[in-house]
């Protein structure tokens, strides 16, 4: 089943150039020949989470390799609006059920991804839609889909990419058109809080540590949006890491998002090592990519351990192996060569899971 090929082919990470710093800490590790990784759940006193969709669910190989590596399961499309949400406001969740069912059979803690998109649900929340009736029927998805995993689930994306690109300020789109910049955000986290009280609710996006400008907008919007009542939890970093950025960018989004005292998800981290269309031509050497990803994702686990143990959430990757990401199917960036996570399609460690197990065994 393809995963969003709607939605995730609009991430661009943005970029920044930088020179290889060859003393980092990271900056050495080898890549691993040998056994299979030690389970990813040891590493860390906090849960850690990848994703999964329902055409995994019959591969043993990859069953076993979340068994032994996650304690936590993000459904990766099942839970979204466009495979929820049909023609004429109608739900359907036969497949969201099931990776939700297989989650607590597995005895995983799941979370929910996500209520809100500004990219999804654009066939039915049309601009035309009465505003009244647009407004009812986002309600009535809200609570209905929070509703139905009542106690069931850990937390929810509530509102996922709210801010706009380059950090200017927030997304244009239907949601806000008809609502309310702001109001449709409130009422999303309102309807959540009212149809699932115990879940953890969360303010959702990407680019945060890669776009210094967009983290800060982000990081004012949550402050916004707690003081007009919106019943915000925790927020929640992507983490799609461009590798090139500045050594430091990611502590200083870290430092500045603890200040809100909230609990902190890194919800989706994956690393590629190629570029984004667009740019000039990359000439890094495969050792010099390498070295990028393990001092960025190094920075990033220790950014996120130093945070205070209430506040550290969880530590979820998009996909366990790299096989698993969304970066090398068709329906997604079609890179069937990349490797931007922390296993390889064997199960064996990548060079970043050395820098993550060592920052999280500080």
């Amino acid at each position: 089943m393809p995963a969003d090929p709607s939605g995730l082919n609009r991430r661009a990470l943005l970029a920044a150039p930088l020179g290889l710093a060859a003393c980092e800490r990271f900056a050495s590790v080898p890549t691993s020949a040998g056994p299979l990784a030690p389970p990813l759940k040891s590493l860390a006193p906090f849960p850690i989470g990848a994703t999964g969709m329902t055409g995994q669910l019959d591969d043993p190989v990859w069953v076993a390799a979340m068994r032994r590596h996650v304690s936590q399961i993000t459904p990766e499309w099942e839970l979204k609006p466009e495979r929820i949400l049909q023609s004429g406001f109608a739900y359907d969740f036969s497949a969201s059920d099931r990776m939700v069912d297989w989650g607590h059979d597995q005895g995983l803690r799941v979370f929910g991804h996500c209520l809100v998109w500004y990219s999804q649900g654009l066939d039915v929340f049309t601009d035309a839609l009465p505003t009244a009736r647009f407004a009812a029927e986002f309600d009535r998805y809200v609570s209905t889909v929070a509703g139905r995993y009542r106690g069931r689930m850990v937390g929810w994306d509530v509102v996922n990419e709210a801010v706009a690109e380059d950090g200017d300020g927030l997304r244009d789109c239907v949601y806000a058109r008809k609502l309310g910049a702001e109001a449709y955000i409130v009422r999303a986290f309102q309807q959540a809080r009212a149809a699932d009280p115990d879940a953890v609710l969360f303010l959702n996006d990407y680019n945060l540590e890669n776009n210094p400008r967009k983290g800060a907008t982000f990081l004012r919007l949550a402050e916004r949006l707690l003081k007009l009542g919106a019943p915000i939890g925790g927020i929640g970093t992507q983490s799609h890491l461009d590798i090139e950025i500045p050594a430091g960018q990611i502590r200083g989004f870290f430092r500045d998002a603890a200040a809100l005292g909230l609990p902190i998800h890194v919800s989706e981290l994956d690393f590629p090592m190629q570029r984004d269309g667009g740019r000039m031509p990359d000439l890094r050497s495969p050792a010099e990519k390498r070295a990028q990803q393990v001092a960025r994702v190094g920075e990033l686990a220790e950014a996120f351990m130093a945070l205070p143990a209430r506040q550290r959430f969880a530590f979820t990757t998009w996909g366990l192996r790299d096989t698993d990401s969304w970066l090398v199917r068709e329906e997604g960036k079609n890179r069937p060569d990349e490797s931007a996570l922390l296993l390889d399609a064997r199960g064996r460690p990548n060079p970043a899971y050395q820098a993550v197990a060592d920052a999280f065994g500080r």
